[in-house]
């Protein structure tokens, strides 16, 4: 195999790459990029707190207004058994029709 006939385009991306990856896992390893780390995860830990605090506000709040739905409802059911009984004449007599003899 002569070296005119060699893939140098793909060995210098495969060099490139290996080069890249090796100089990327010294920085990624880094005090500095360990700072970075630390810091980014302190963060969305600080995000995380604030939107559970969130979170428990609004269930707290749903469950006011589902304690309060239910309470409306059973004024109404009340209500409306209220009105049904009221509706019912106190003795049979009353409820028949008036005949004049």
């Amino acid at each position: 195999m002569k070296l005119k006939n060699l893939p140098w385009s793909e060995i210098g991306l495969f060099a490139g790459g290996l080069l890249f990856g090796t100089a990327g896992l010294k920085i990624l390893g880094s005090k500095d990029a360990k700072k970075v780390y630390t810091q980014t995860t302190a963060a969305v830990l600080r995000a995380k707190d604030c939107v559970m605090s969130t979170v428990d506000n609004i269930r707290e709040n749903c469950n006011d207004i589902l304690t309060d739905a239910k309470e409306i409802n059973e004024q109404r059911a009340a209500a409306e058994e209220n009105s049904v009984i009221d509706d019912i004449p106190a003795s049979e007599e009353d409820s028949q029709p008036y005949h004049a003899e």
